[in-house]
């Protein structure tokens, strides 16, 4: 690359280390699940939603920018918390998460509709993968954030309260994990070498 195109070349964007981002969208989690434990479920809903503003502007603070996917997070956490505290009723806060996946699962479908695929805009390009790449990787996730959402509606309307905070603690998010990990194949089948051939020139 000649000397002028370093220069016309964006800058790079600024990146968070991979533990303080895992630390920044757990620790909401965890608040939640501590403060629930021992001052209940609304007390809970309020540090939820404060740990989720917050991790926003630790976020804003690093990277001068918000990704997409907290950004929508943190607003659908404030609206539902927000509900849920006004009218007093826990009820809210567990369809929380039913709306959430429901809108990802909704976004990616319309995208591909609208041959537009989103899920690089939600993952924030973390991955270099082709075009049909990210169009497959995007039906994946769309089918499992609606499934999310089912799985949701049936915990919270058939479990206890107990129950479901434990299923949103330490259920839904070593199943995303292992979902995730499980697209590492087609990942690594579609890869892009775009930037690889760049380097080379």
């Amino acid at each position: 690359m000649t000397e002028d195109a370093r220069r016309a070349a964006p800058p790079a964007r600024r990146k968070i280390n991979p533990t303080l981002k895992f630390a920044l969208e757990l620790g909401p989690l965890a608040a939640f699940f501590i403060a629930y434990s021992k001052l209940g479920i609304y007390i809970a809903t309020g540090a939820l939603m404060a740990c989720v503003v917050a991790s926003l502007i630790v976020s804003y603070a690093m990277l001068r920018r918000i990704p997409i996917m907290p950004l929508v997070t943190a607003v659908i956490v404030v609206i539902f918390g927000s509900l849920t505290l006004f009218f007093h009723n826990e009820t809210l806060i567990k369809i929380k998460p039913t709306a959430l996946y429901l809108l990802f699962a909704l976004a990616l479908f319309g995208g591909l509709a609208l041959n537009k695929p989103l899920l690089p805009v939600l993952f924030d390009a973390a991955f270099k993968i082709t075009p049909e790449g990210w169009r497959k990787l995007t039906y994946r996730w769309a089918f499992f954030f609606l499934a999310l959402a089912i799985l949701n509606e049936i915990v919270w309307r058939t479990q206890s309260t107990d129950f479901w905070v434990n299923f949103k603690t330490f259920g839904v998010l070593p199943l995303t994990i292992l979902y995730g990990l499980a697209q590492a194949p087609l990942i690594m089948r579609y890869e892009s070498k775009d930037e690889a051939e760049t380097d080379a020139m």
